[in-house]
């Protein structure tokens, strides 16, 4: 769930505001395929519910679950994806479309300082994870990275998790 808290951690109320205003909640089947390898994407993801798989030419690369984001790569590169996502489960998606993110981000310089810093924040931890991955054990000091957030990471994330919850609210009908 890690990446939603950078992004939603980022993200003042006004911001989420806008995101859950602008999106849509969206069923995902089993076995359908959310993202696909080298086909352009309509939309930016936030799992909000099920679990998918990350295929590169149909080797399993991991799982990813609530509160991942899925599509943010080609977002920011504007290149089609490197990987396929295909759902393991029943699943439900945030779906924002790249064409109103694109639009808001050019209109609101302030929402894409943010935007953009949550996604250069994950992206780089991400990055650090797989280094660590493929590093041998002994070169490594500190500790591992998926336990390891920043201070300032961490002071946010309560907040973040409110600002998940509203989003969930809002999209639940109840």
């Amino acid at each position: 769930m890690r990446k939603v808290l950078f992004l939603f951690g980022e993200l003042n109320d006004a911001d989420v505001d806008w995101l859950i205003g602008n999106g849509s909640s969206e069923r995902v089947s089993k076995g359908s395929v959310l993202v696909d390898e080298g086909r352009p994407i309509r939309a930016l993801y936030i799992v909000l519910d099920g679990s998918f798989e990350v295929l590169l030419s149909h080797a399993a690369l991991g799982r990813m679950g609530a509160g991942e984001i899925l599509g943010e790569i080609s977002f920011v590169d504007s290149r089609p994806p490197t990987t396929t996502v295909r759902a393991l489960t029943d699943a439900t998606v945030f779906a924002l479309p790249r064409d109103l993110l694109a639009l808001k981000l050019k209109g609101d310089p302030g929402f894409a300082s943010r935007f953009y810093r949550a996604l250069a924040m994950f992206l780089s931890h991400r990055l650090r994870v797989l280094t660590l991955k493929f590093a041998e054990p002994k070169n490594v000091i500190g500790p591992e990275p998926e336990t390891a957030l920043d201070e300032e990471v961490l002071s946010s994330v309560y907040l973040a998790g409110k600002r998940f919850e509203r989003l969930l609210k809002q999209l639940t009908p109840g």
